[in-house]
């Protein structure tokens, strides 16, 4: 099989017809599948532990962990729920704690212990603010693509071992999902906040359920008819709206307005979002073209306003320029006359600071080099795909499907198990279990090899496409999503293995990964590594850049 680019186009969601955008900072009640989504996404009874073990009480929920220590569990003395790895304000007076953007403070989160062994997820908490964002190419969801759309990572979550449940009981999750919904009886704190009973609100046509969270008919279900498969695909949907709805500010005509960085283009009249039809790469362009010809920049300086969950000015200075410009700069020279540049954007394009797409920059071997030693990485035996087809079990993921696969590449690396630690979309590319990713993951690895000019061929040699399957299996070893950067001061510990604190700390690794890339010592390096060159001068202004996007998120 062969991939081709996939076509930009916009992806409208139907929530987004039925109940507008959110916009701005004075916003009205939220609609009513959103509330609902709510209510969901803060439910601790859909887990294994409360099934297993009546009201709760999990002690993985006792304490929330942080880098260095844990702080008391925002629900403790009950079980699993999304709101434990997707934190807001919950420890938000904690000395240790503060404001996340829907992400927790731990390296990897902590998960119920079962039988596996296993105490902590795969992989760090991403931010869901900005999560769902209308993207070209296709949806994707979490690090590797393994969900096409976020109501299948809803459900997959659900499922899935971050609430307890092994790959084999998949079927026995949903039925306790179910019953749920089915027997509550409306007694507990959020049925008497989100309108009583499940089965009330979600048939929507009860008077004593408040206008606010009536349902709009087409979100409606009778729980006592539906089958346990139909309760837990309709109510999956209003958990998915809640996180669909989880947008960084924006004002009346669409721009991010709230950040020190929209403030700065604001005020010196540059423009904020792309034009119709233009990709972000052409506007991160044009807004850099326009950035030098600014003569007397206007800067951001407290009197404009103030953080109230931040610990820094709210300020876009000289500094944060210089950064900026950084930032934005794509490599022209090369050799000893090449000047600073960031290439940042080669992959962290503005508005949205993400290109959607997946990336090696190293993160992976930079784990398992440190556990296993300098060079063991590209040591590292991964099979082709024709070995990985012969053998799924031995390679691949547990998936219901196949519930016993041993996953020895969807793992943290330590010293005890070597050979194991986590190749990223590797695992579910070319992957019959996640048919539906196919068509928009192999569409995004191959844009990589086509973009650097990989497809062509020597004179005389014979011509070879980079786009076959067992190709891009190649592309995508310790591939991962491209995050993006709004509002980071809300998001330490980073990158998907939570290895780095700050975001000096980050800049400094891209620093050393674009050195082993061009010196070829990076196994399979995202090409614009490449084009990475910055001076250790040049951290301090870049993190300064990326500290003005930070917002107060409420």
């Amino acid at each position: 099989m062969m991939y081709a680019v996939p076509k930009p186009g916009l992806i409208v969601s139907c929530l987004a017809l039925l109940v507008g955008p959110v916009i701005g900072a004075e916003q009205a009640a939220d609609p009513a599948p959103i509330a609902l989504g709510e209510r969901l996404f803060l439910e601790t009874r859909f887990a294994q532990y409360y099934l297993a073990h009546g009201q709760g009480g999990d002690p993985v929920m006792d304490s929330t962990e942080t880098p260095d220590g844990s702080l008391p569990g925002a629900f403790a003395g009950q079980s699993m729920n999304c709101a434990a790895c997707h934190l807001v304000d919950q420890q938000l007076d904690s000395t240790a704690g503060g404001m996340r953007s829907y992400n927790d403070f731990a390296r990897r989160s902590p998960i119920p212990w079962r039988e596996d062994g296993r105490t902590h997820a795969v992989r760090n908490s991403p931010p869901l603010v900005n999560a769902s964002l209308p993207r070209a190419g296709g949806d994707l969801f979490h690090f590797d693509g393994e969900f096409a759309t976020l109501q299948d990572l809803v459900k997959g979550t659900y499922t899935g071992r971050n609430y307890g449940w092994l790959p084999s009981e998949q079927e026995q999750a949903i039925r306790h999902f179910a019953a749920v919904i089915r027997h509550d009886d409306g007694s507990g704190e959020l049925a008497q906040e989100f309108g009583g009973a499940y089965r009330v609100v979600l048939q929507g046509t009860d008077p004593s359920i408040p206008e606010e969270l009536r349902l709009p008919e087409a979100w409606r279900i009778d729980v006592d008819t539906a089958s346990d498969a139909e309760i837990f695909d309709q109510v999956s949907r209003l958990t998915a709206a809640y996180v669909e709805d989880l947008e960084f500010s924006r004002d009346e005509d669409g721009a991010f307005n709230a950040s020190p960085y929209d403030l700065f283009l604001d005020k010196n009249a540059l423009p904020r979002q792309p034009r119709t039809g233009e990709s972000a790469s052409a506007y991160s362009r044009r807004l850099l073209h326009q950035l030098k010809r600014l003569k007397k920049p206007q800067f951001v300086t407290p009197e404009d306003a103030a953080f109230a969950f931040h610990d820094q000015a709210f300020v876009f200075g000289p500094t944060e320029l210089a950064g900026m410009k950084l930032f934005f700069t794509r490599p022209h020279l090369r050799g000893p006359r090449q000047r600073s540049a960031g290439n940042c954007v080669a992959c962290h394009a503005a508005p949205n600071f993400t290109d959607f797409s997946l990336h090696n920059t190293g993160v992976t071997q930079m784990e398992y080099d440190e556990v296993h030693g300098e060079g063991a990485f590209e040591a590292l035996y991964i099979p082709s795909l024709a070995v990985r087809r012969r053998d799924p079990d031995a390679w691949l993921p547990a998936t219901p499907a196949h519930p016993d696969a041993r996953e020895p590449f969807r793992a943290i690396a330590t010293g005890e198990r070597p050979g194991e630690t986590d190749l990223g979309a590797w695992n579910i590319f070319a992957n019959a279990d996640y048919p539906d990713v196919q068509g928009t993951l192999g569409g995004l690895l191959c844009r990589e090899p086509l973009e650097a000019g990989l497809q062509r061929a020597r004179p005389g040699a014979p011509r070879r496409s980079p786009c076959t399957e067992a190709a891009l299996l190649e592309r995508s070893i310790a591939t991962f999503k491209t995050p993006g950067l709004r509002d980071l001061g809300h998001a330490a510990p980073y990158m998907h293995n939570g290895r780095l604190d700050s975001l000096e700390a980050v800049i400094e690794f891209y620093r050393a990964s674009s050195v082993q890339a061009r010196r070829g010592q990076l196994r399979n390096p995202a090409p614009a590594l490449r084009g990475i060159r910055l001076r250790p001068e040049d951290v301090a202004p870049i993190a300064a850049f990326l500290r003005a996007l930070n917002e107060d998120y409420e």
